[in-house]
Order: C-alpha cells, then structure tokens, then sequence
C-alpha cells in the first residue's frame, strides 16, 4: 500500500508563516514519512497562518487533488487562535473519534498536558484528514502512534480491497514474511537527528509505578509437578488428601504395650519396623512387640516405652532374639504415639493460596499427596542483545569487537531469583536486522529484555523499530538515574497478544542494576507475590564518596550489619562500562544529586541485593 499513498503536509503557524519561526513540525514529519513510508510520496507541503478560512480552502484544494493524507500540524491548542479543529470539521464529510481518542489516551503516556490538545480526524471524500499537535516532538509522537493504522483507513476509503485483505491478514498475525519484511525505519541524515530526548526524565520510583501499573498482576495459572514448584506462587489452597500420620505409630525404638498393665515383665510377642504392615492380632496385656520410629502399632496398643526403660530377661538360645523384657517405668496411656492425623487432619487446609514455594512447602505437598499443584503462570523472557561490536562470549575477538557480557550476566542474575530467560541472539545496528530479532523474539516470548540501542546514537534503533514497526507505545525512555539513564520500557500487541519490553543500557553495569531496579521487581509483582521488592536499609558509607551528577547515583557496595548499624564500602571503580563493580555487591547504595559535603556519620537508603557479609 505503500508506494500508492500519497501526503499533504499543512504546518498551521502564524510565526512560521510569516517567517518568524523555522518549521520544524512539517520538516520533521516529512522525515517521518520518508523513514516509515519508503515508497509514499509527499505531493502538497505548505505554511498557513492561523485563519480557519484559508486552513479550510487548502485542505479541500489538497483532497479535490486526490490527496490520500493529509497531516496538520498546529493551532489545535487552547490559544484565541487555534482554530484548526474547527476548520478541519467544516471540511470532513466523517469524523474518526477512535483515532483522535487513540492519540489523546497514548499522549497522556508522555504528558499530563495532553488534556488540552482538541485534535479531530475524519474523512473527507477519499483524503484522511489527521490534526496533530504543533510541536516537533509532539506531532512526531502522535504520527507515530497512529502511523500503522493509516495504510488500512486509506485502502477502506477507497474500498481497495486487496489491500484491506492484507491488512487484516496483518493485524491477525497471518503474514508469512512478516519477520523478513523490512523495517519502516531509515538510518542516516545525522544532522537532522534529535539533540534532545523527546521522552520525559522520570524518576526511579515513577519508573516503576508505571511498569507495575501497565503491566498489572496476573491471573493465569498453571498446573505442575512438585518438582519443578520451588519458588514459584500458589495459586490454590491446598488441602490434605489423607491424614498424616495415616496410622498409629510410634515416636520412639521401644516396645508397644498396653498401659494399664503397668511396669514388670512382658513377653515379645513380634518385631515391627517402619514400613511394615501393622500386626493383624490384637496385643494382650502380657505381651510388648518391638518397635521401631515409625512403627504401626497393633490393636490394642495404647503407650510406648522407650528401649532406655527397659532391660532384657529372657533370650533364643543362639542369643540374637528377645523372648522377655522388663519395663522398668510404668506407661501412660498415649505415651509416645502419634495418633492418626495428629500431624495433619484429612481435609485441613496445610498451604495457603499466594504462599511462595519454598522446600518446606515441597515437603508437605508431597506428604498430603500432591504431586501437582497449581501456581501463577509466570512470563516467557527473552533476552536480546543489539550492537555491531558484539560477538559470541566464546569468539575470538578482532580489532573493534567486544564479546557480549550483558546476555550471559542478565539471564544468570534473572536465574539468581529463579527466573528463567532464553537467549534470543545478537542483533545487528540495522534497522532490518533489529526489527528481524524482535519478531521472532515476541513469537516465543511475553517480555522481551534488549540491552544496547536505547540511548542518542544515530544507531540507537530500538525505540524507533518498536514505535515504527510494532506499533509501540513507549511509556519512559529516560530515568533519572546513574547509571541507567536510557532505560526503555514498552508495551504492544503482537498477533494479538500483549508483549513487554525493557530496553536497557548497553553499559554492563546499567543493564544489570535496571534489571535489579526494575525487571526483577515487575516479575515478582507481576506472578503476584507480597514482597516484590528488595528490602532497603540505611547505611552510612565507606569510604565517603561525593556525587557531582545531576542524576541520583546507584552505587555498588558491599554491606556489613555490626553493632546494630549497616556499613556500606564501595566496590572500586563506579563507571557503568566496569562490571567488576557488581562482583561481591550486595547492596546499591543511593547517593542524592550533587551531594558532595556529608560525613561519615550520614546513612543513605541502601538496597539489599544480596546476603549481608559477616
């Protein structure tokens, strides 16, 4: 659909028209046509001022022309003379609220500000008709968020209906090469590249207010073996299926007998041991049998002496049997025995839904006998690596090549909180060959962890491969944090199932601390666990370290608890690049921006991500 599409481009601005103000919206979103839309073309571009009249006369001229697109940028605001909303209803024949809803409710993503945006979009003869916002950064994003859908509303408006097939077989995941197809996104023309980020800094604790909230608490559950069951979440309360003990048995090696024929001499009638089937003949008075821990008693039997109570009187003649013992303490009734569900009633409740798994609880699911149980289904991950430098961990390096830590250090540090990830490769700094990597990672799994691409390079592509070609909506690309900072998280749907992505730092040391800060928490809290995040504790720190950053600093530290107070010391170098930083830390010590004059006796808030050092 492509090469058929057609745009116009009406930048409404009294200060661009009358050369006041460089148009920086229409230029960029020209760009953006051209990175996403490689065969369309731009046939109609213009300046107009802020005056409904001529707005109205240049959107019909651009749609009697057969314009298929037409995207303003500008006066869609609350100023006097914003009026562009009200020239484009005067035009339009049908309006789309779903779209305009669509980008209002993204935009709250980005900005609390987006409330005051009135734009509208509709139909005007075969011209779609989209109002974006004025600024640069905003009509790009919003462009962005409706970019996909645009191919299809064109081939509906002019009932193409080869085109509407394709379309659809696209949106239901049914497109064969959808993997191969290449990316919408363009690299090159540095100059004309952001200098800024357009995503807001948000701070740690907002970061992750906004994953936890988009990303919600599941309600899927599974069913599997015991065996496999540690550390996971119960999804169910469990229940005895059988009393435990499930017979009379004794506590102690010794001889069961009937209580109230008191202390003196009993003949030993039999031996049984753990694992043997209770004696069928009532015991008498007279008699003792000898038992075992764990022992069924017989009928009859009602204490156990313990062997230390006793002391033999009669012997086979080879020796090797006992035929008569004394008991020297008289007996209890209930003396030493557990009785049938004394442990465990049948049908109690033992295990509470939402209990985390721990050996403890594999113990008495095998014992009331559950070989399955029921737990929260927890995410797919899968964890991607983006960068040109990077080769196999095992590879021999040539000049200008680095081997890829940050896979190996993220799917073990994952596995360290008993989360599995699978190793979804390396992908090159290309837009085809990132878009490639993520499709496939999103056919086999729910959240997709990227290290690498985040940040300001010209071939920093995952933003722009998420937005373009997934459809993506960025909820943060910034935090404000060191290290950190590019940190990236998203959501979309693929095939029409909901996907998650961290897209974290190439530095080692940020993909490993963004994953402690932010993936790790959103697992735990995600599979529905109480205590979801690591604890946190003051602890004053050695040696003093000064902060210059404007950014809060995550320091890795090694924490030490010794006469009721914490004590941090840090461990060596803090650059991000350094991954020795993370061996032996067990702690990330938060240290305020700017904060160059504290004693030794100051304390800050520290992570616990580890033991405590004795």
């Amino acid at each position: 659909m492509d090469k058929h599409l057609t745009f116009g481009i009406l930048t409404v601005s009294d200060s661009c028209h009358d050369g006041i103000s460089q148009d920086l919206s229409g230029q960029g979103l020209c760009q953006e046509i051209d990175n996403h839309f490689r065969q369309a073309k731009i046939i109609f571009q213009d300046v107009k001022p802020d005056d409904q009249k001529q707005i109205e006369q240049t959107l019909l001229s651009w749609c009697l022309q057969g314009c298929n697109v037409i995207l303003t940028t500008g006066g869609t605001g609350c100023s006097p003379r914003d009026v562009t909303p009200e020239a484009t209803r005067a035009v339009i024949e049908k309006e789309l609220p779903g779209m305009s809803q669509f980008m209002l409710n993204k935009s709250f993503a980005v900005t609390e500000m987006a409330m005051l945006s009135r734009a509208v979009c509709g139909i005007r003869m075969k011209t779609l008709i989209i109002n974006l916002p004025g600024s640069s950064k905003g009509s790009k994003e919003c462009f962005g968020f409706v970019m996909n859908a645009i191919p299809h509303a064109v081939a509906l408006i002019n009932n193409d209906l080869e085109n509407i097939v394709r379309a659809h077989r696209h949106i239901q995941g049914g497109d064969v090469g959808e993997c191969s197809a290449p990316s919408k996104v363009r690299i090159g023309g540095a100059a004309g590249r952001d200098r800024e980020s357009p995503y807001p800094m948000k701070k740690v604790t907002e970061a992750l207010e906004i994953i936890l909230r988009e990303c919600g608490r599941t309600t899927d559950s599974e069913l599997i073996r015991i065996e496999n069951s540690l550390n996971r979440v119960l999804a169910e309360d469990i229940y005895a299926k059988d009393p435990v003990p499930p017979f009379r048995a004794s506590m102690k090696d010794g001889y069961a007998v009937r209580a109230k024929a008191g202390s003196g001499q009993r003949k030993v009638r039999a031996c049984v041991v753990a694992g043997d089937k209770p004696e069928n003949q009532p015991l008498n008075y007279d008699e003792a049998i000898r038992v075992s821990t764990g022992a069924p008693l017989p009928d009859g039997a009602d204490a156990v002496v313990q062997v230390e109570d006793t002391e033999v009187m009669q012997v086979t003649a080879d020796g090797n049997e006992e035929l008569k013992i004394n008991i020297l303490v008289k007996p209890s009734v209930g003396q030493d025995i557990r009785e049938i569900g004394s442990d465990i009633p049948a049908n109690s409740k033992v295990l509470d839904k939402m209990d985390v798994i721990s050996a403890g609880h594999v113990g008495v699911l095998a014992t009331v006998g559950h070989s399955r149980v029921k737990v929260f289904r927890r995410s797919s991950i899968g964890v991607l690596s983006t960068g040109n430098e990077l080769i196999h961990h095992n590879s021999n390096i040539a000049p200008g090549q680095i081997r890829d830590s940050n896979k190996l250090a993220i799917i073990n540090l994952l596995e360290q909180h008993s989360y599995a990830a699978s190793d979804c490769g390396i992908a090159k700094d290309h837009p085809d060959a990132v878009k490639t990597a993520l499709c496939r990672a999103f056919s086999r799994h729910d959240v997709i962890i990227t290290t690498g691409g985040v940040s300001m390079g010209e071939y920093d592509l995952i933003k722009k491969v998420l937005v373009a070609d997934f459809s993506a909506l960025i909820h943060f690309g910034r935090v404000d944090m060191k290290p950190g900072k590019p940190t990236t998280f998203a959501t979309l749907n693929f095939r029409g199932q909901r996907k998650i992505v961290f897209g974290l730092p190439g530095n080692p040391v940020s993909a490993c601390v963004t994953t402690l800060l932010f993936v790790i928490p959103f697992l735990k809290y995600s599979e529905r666990r109480e205590n979801y995040m690591f604890p946190v504790v003051q602890s004053s720190v050695v040696p003093v370290i000064t902060n210059n950053d404007v950014r809060p600093s995550y320091l890795r530290a090694q924490v030490r608890f010794s006469q009721g107070s914490f004590t941090a010391t840090t461990t060596g170098n803090q650059v991000s690049s350094r991954i020795n930083s993370l061996v032996n830390a067990n702690a990330l010590v938060i240290i305020p921006p700017n904060y160059k004059n504290y004693t030794a006796l100051e304390t800050f808030s520290t992570i616990l991500i580890g033991d405590l050092v004795k």
